[in-house]
């Protein structure tokens, strides 16, 4: 991401805590900020005549071609998984016909021998229809035969946002925050009277009124709530932005009852450690440094410091015998 990217993003929270108060949608936000522009600047009489209209023009036209851009790339990508699941259906569905046929009738060895090569065949002339292949990393798990941790294989793989995608929303994190997305399958724009948003330090509530809730579950550690904050997008998806209170610490699920990520294949953006404030990124940075250490077999900060105290005491007093001496 760019650094102008960056520098936009940094305001999304403060955004999105303002537009909370304007429960009629953009129009009403954008009219409030048009407002505070000619009652505070000279945003409308500061330049030439007509500047401003060609200022704003400009700037709307640019990220609206942003905006279709991604959107285009959203539908491309859905096509592409709706495609690949009618796929995986149409290959199971044949895998089933071939295993009903063989219910029906008594097999011979020679025809049960002849059957499993033809399934064989089948898998290997459709490649394509392997769900592993087909869903995308995300959706992945950790690799049986993997070198990591017993404790890590089965679980997801994280998304590109460090999160995962499940059936019915989406989340990301950093080190500092959690942002959760979910889609409304509704046929009207919903807004704040027709949902249900409740969220405390350790629970979250979400969903439509009148219908079971989206989410109704724990969170697995406590949020801050004051910093919390959540708005509606289009009408049709929920946006939920999250503050954790532990800054240290990677969410392996979003809810108790999610199916949790493999934390230890968490890829975080380097660029986002200057995102943090110093003693919290000094300490990131003490834990990425200790890890390295740890897994070249040499000492960490702390047992280094310890090293060079004793060096240091030792060569201070070198009338003492130190041959004998174990040092932990």
């Amino acid at each position: 991401m760019s650094g102008d990217g960056n520098q936009i993003e940094q305001f999304d929270a403060l955004f999105l805590n303002i537009a909370q108060h304007h429960p009629e949608g953009a129009h009403q936000l954008l009219d409030t900020f048009v407002s505070f522009l000619g009652r505070k600047t000279d945003f409308f009489t500061g330049g030439n005549k007509g500047d401003w209209e060609k200022m704003v023009m400009n700037t709307f036209k640019k990220h609206e071609q942003i905006s279709h851009a991604s959107h285009e790339a959203e539908l491309k990508l859905k096509e592409e998984a709706k495609k690949a699941m009618e796929e995986i259906k149409k290959a199971r569905q044949r895998e089933e016909n071939i295993v009903k046929s063989a219910e029906i009738t008594e097999l011979t060895d020679e025809e049960a021998e002849k059957l499993r090569k033809e399934i064989q065949q089948e898998k290997a002339n459709n490649p394509s229809t392997s769900s592993s292949q087909i869903l995308p990393p995300e959706f992945d798990k950790v690799d049986d035969d993997d070198d990591a941790d017993e404790a890590e294989k089965g679980k997801l793989l994280p998304n590109k946002g460090n999160g995962c995608n499940l059936e019915k929303y989406q989340w990301t994190q950093t080190l500092g925050d959690v942002e959760l997305k979910i889609p409304l399958d509704i046929t009207f724009k919903a807004k704040q009277k027709d949902l249900v948003v409740n969220i405390t330090k350790k629970h979250l509530t979400c969903g439509i009124k009148g219908q079971p809730p989206i989410i109704d579950d724990d969170f697995p550690h406590e949020i801050k709530l004051e910093e919390s904050t959540w708005v509606i997008e289009d009408g049709k998806l929920i946006l939920i932005n999250l503050e954790k209170v532990n800054k240290m610490n990677w969410w392996s699920k979003l809810v108790n009852s999610d199916p949790e990520i493999s934390t230890k294949k968490i890829n975080p953006e380097p660029s986002k450690l200057s995102d943090l404030d110093g003693e919290t990124r000094g300490l990131v940075e003490k834990m990425m440094y200790d890890q390295r250490q740890k897994q070249m077999g040499l000492p960490t900060s702390d047992e280094q410091k310890k090293q060079d105290v004793i060096k240091k005491f030792m060569e201070q007093h070198p009338e003492m015998d130190f041959s004998k001496c174990k040092f932990s």
